[in-house]
């Protein structure tokens, strides 16, 4: 069966997916990208929002499906190609949407996110657990390297959980839909520099920030951080962008 193979469960709660639709396209006229359409059943309330939609999807046989489904439409481009390799800038300003494989939801989330200020908007059902995580605020569980790297873009808000009886077949998880509102411009200037040290903070989750530094730092430099006793998660991201700069002075 076409998608099964690649791991996809198809929505079909029409309630909801015009919900995603309204959370996804909040201006007219804008151009939507849709990541992994399927059996386009969100693609069809996105076109009743949008000026343009360009669907990617990887699976030939959902291609040739979405091409003849949506052929008296000329405001849809199908595109059968891997999402991960495709430039996503090509289309100038969009907003990105889509029900993601849970396999390759982070990949995906951070090519929206480098799109900077062609990025409108971003809206995505994913599994509960990564909604929550791209959302958390520091001193929680979910709190890791993923909601620095979504925080630093963006402004994430969980909009509302999906049930497993919303799709076919049923996931074994719940699901829940996040918007990505995009800030104007990160919040530090070397975004790939502070990420590199964001991910070296969270290396060992349940390591101190001086042991999982020193590796990268040196014990000199861990040895004097005020915070080296605390662990990754604690920190807010303003605080991990004033440490970044501190070591990057010493």
């Amino acid at each position: 069966m076409a998608g099964r193979r690649l791991g996809q469960h198809f929505l079909k709660n029409k309630s909801i997916l015009e919900r995603i639709a309204d959370a996804a396209c909040l201006e007219t006229n804008v151009t939507v990208i849709e990541i992994g359409p399927g059996r386009g059943a969100l693609t069809e309330p996105l076109l009743a929002r949008a000026d343009r939609v360009f669907a990617i999807e990887v699976d030939q046989v959902l291609v040739h499906y979405l091409e003849q489904k949506f052929r008296a439409n000329d405001r849809l481009t199908v595109l059968r190609a891997d999402v991960l390799k495709t430039d996503l800038s090509q289309w100038g300003p969009v907003v990105v949407t889509g029900n993601l494989p849970y396999y390759i939801t982070s990949p995906i989330l951070e090519r929206a996110l480098l799109l900077g200020p062609l990025l409108i908007n971003a809206v995505f059902l994913v599994q509960k657990e990564v909604a929550e995580r791209i959302a958390s605020p520091p001193g929680r569980r979910e709190y890791g390297y993923l909601s620095v790297q979504s925080q630093l873009f963006a402004t994430p808000e969980v909009l509302f959980d999906v049930s497993p009886s919303a799709f076919h077949p049923p996931p074994k998880v719940d699901s829940a839909v996040v918007r990505l509102r995009p800030r104007e411009k990160p919040l530090v200037e070397d975004a790939a520099g502070f990420l590199q040290f964001a991910g070296a903070c969270f290396q060992h989750k349940r390591k101190t920030l001086r042991n999982n530094l020193i590796g990268h730092y040196g014990k000199e430099v861990a040895d004097a951080l005020p915070e080296g006793g605390l662990r990754a998660e604690q920190l807010s991201i303003e605080q991990f962008i004033e440490l970044y700069q501190r070591i990057l002075k010493v």
